[in-house]
């Protein structure tokens, strides 16, 4: 099930926050698990048994942990760390290591190795990061454990978060279990975000997909579809993945909880730094704190630190998909931030001036997305060698075909959005409050807009549930 489908609108949320309402504050984790499962369950069936699995076994060895001290602790730990990564690493990599495996095969003329392949789980690395950062939080003291296991269950399985994050670690939501209020003024809050980004969704996101599986569908892209691809990818990818961290942090505060932003206006960032500071910064958060601190941070040299962060992105890459255009890609970013650092320290100038560092790092994020949306390393270096205009400069049939006027107008309102709606928020306080809210009222035609939308498109999840 996903938030922007008519079951969901019309037919969950409206039950689910009706039982939510009607029950007893002690029995509420109860409804949040009850109806989490049912979310989860109406899609992937089949895989339900397995998130329960791994809520019950990963309970049971938070048990075990907070039960011992010393070196047992510690082994507790990495017990529930492995099994967690294990499950992780069978249904999400296993076709890549078999994958590449037969490729080296190949080369010496052997036989491919036979494998049945794995489907992977909807969710299944946010829920698996969810899971682990519940143990290690136990470890250092930094939560208190959940009163049961339903309180437990009901944070990994939460439905806002399930599926498609932020990456919540579990410090941040344990006092709110035992605690939380719940207001009209927070429930509107919520409402309003959750229409916000359901809105950048279906009418931001999803009319560039035609226009971007066109250009990287073409055998032989022009450089006119390359780069139009490639920029109106970068857009669509914001807006559904921002949409989607909208909908969840709207969702959210109507049950009483708050979610931290999971995006910062990433794409007017003038560092590649800056840039992942704001961009799902909640994946950057735990991979800082569960990746690379481990790793030794930056209490051991320069050098040491650049590794790290290399390494760290790196792993980061991998941990959206099991191709190595993710590993190329997160190695990409990584490159560019231990570059960013080198430079700051060896010359320590004054920062570039916006006009200039914006557009730089754009089309740095831009090059780099390429690695993220291609199928593989040689569908990547294709798209490259369209960009550069090896293929010639012309758009080709198919995806001229999709370049309508409607596209490109929601293409430049994306980019007007991002580019205008920080400027918005940071002069808002200085705005008439009737223009304020005028603006608001504007989002419930929108939303209206959105929701009529639906009708008329094909099925469109969000592009993080591959993840």
């Amino acid at each position: 099930m996903v938030f922007s489908s008519y079951i969901f609108l019309f037919a969950f949320l409206p039950a689910f926050l009706l039982a939510y309402g009607l029950t007893p504050a002690r029995w509420r984790s109860w409804t949040i698990l009850a109806g989490s499962l049912l979310f989860y369950g109406w899609t992937q069936p089949a895989f339900l048994l397995l998130l329960v699995t791994v809520i019950v076994v990963t309970y049971v060895l938070g048990g075990r942990v907070l039960a011992t001290q010393g070196r047992a602790r510690w082994a507790w730990l990495t017990a529930g760390v492995v099994v967690n990564l294990g499950l992780l690493g069978y249904f999400k990599y296993a076709n890549m290591t078999v994958s590449s495996m037969n490729g080296v095969r190949d080369l010496f003329g052997l036989d491919p190795l036979t494998w049945t392949h794995v489907v992977l789980p909807m969710g299944l690395s946010f829920y698996i990061f969810h899971a682990i950062s519940y143990l290690v939080d136990l470890h250092r003291g930094t939560a208190r454990a959940p009163k049961n296991i339903v309180d437990f269950g009901a944070f990994v399985s939460l439905f806002p978060h399930l599926v498609a994050g932020p990456i919540l670690k579990f410090h941040l939501l344990a006092d709110q279990f035992r605690e939380r209020t719940h207001t009209p003024e927070q429930f509107a809050l919520g409402a309003q975000r959750f229409m916000m980004g359901l809105s950048k969704k279906v009418l931001l996101a999803d009319p560039l997909a035609p226009l971007v599986n066109a250009a990287y569908s073409a055998p032989h892209p022009g450089a006119a579809d390359a780069w139009l691809g490639s920029v109106a990818y970068t857009v669509q990818l914001f807006f559904d993945f921002s949409g989607y961290s909208d909908m969840a942090i709207g969702l959210a505060l109507m049950l009483g909880f708050k979610f931290p932003e999971n995006f910062l206006d990433p794409y007017t960032a003038t560092s590649i730094t800056a840039f992942w500071q704001r961009w799902h910064v909640s994946l950057g958060t735990f991979l800082r704190e569960y990746v690379y601190i481990p790793l030794g941070g930056n209490r051991h040299g320069l050098t040491r630190t650049n590794l790290n962060l290399f390494l760290t992105m790196a792993v980061g890459g991998l941990w959206h998909g099991a191709n190595w255009t993710f590993v190329l890609w997160g190695m990409w970013n990584g490159g560019f931030l231990v570059l960013e650092r080198v430079l700051k320290k060896k010359f320590g100038r004054p920062p570039p001036p916006v006009w200039y560092a914006v557009p730089k790092v754009m089309l740095i994020i831009i090059l780099g997305r390429v690695l993220f949306r291609s199928d593989s390393v040689a569908h990547a270096g294709e798209v490259y060698r369209a960009l550069a205009g090896f293929n010639g400069l012309n758009f080709t049939p198919d995806v001229a075909f999709t370049v309508t006027p409607e596209r490109l107008a929601v293409l430049a309102a994306g980019i007007a959005v991002v580019y205008v709606s920080p400027l918005w928020r940071s002069r808002s306080a200085q705005l008439r409050p009737a223009l304020v809210r005028t603006a608001q009222y504007a989002l419930t035609p929108v939303f209206l807009l959105a929701v009529a939308t639906l009708a008329a498109q094909h099925y469109a999840p969000f592009l993080y549930f591959q993840f």
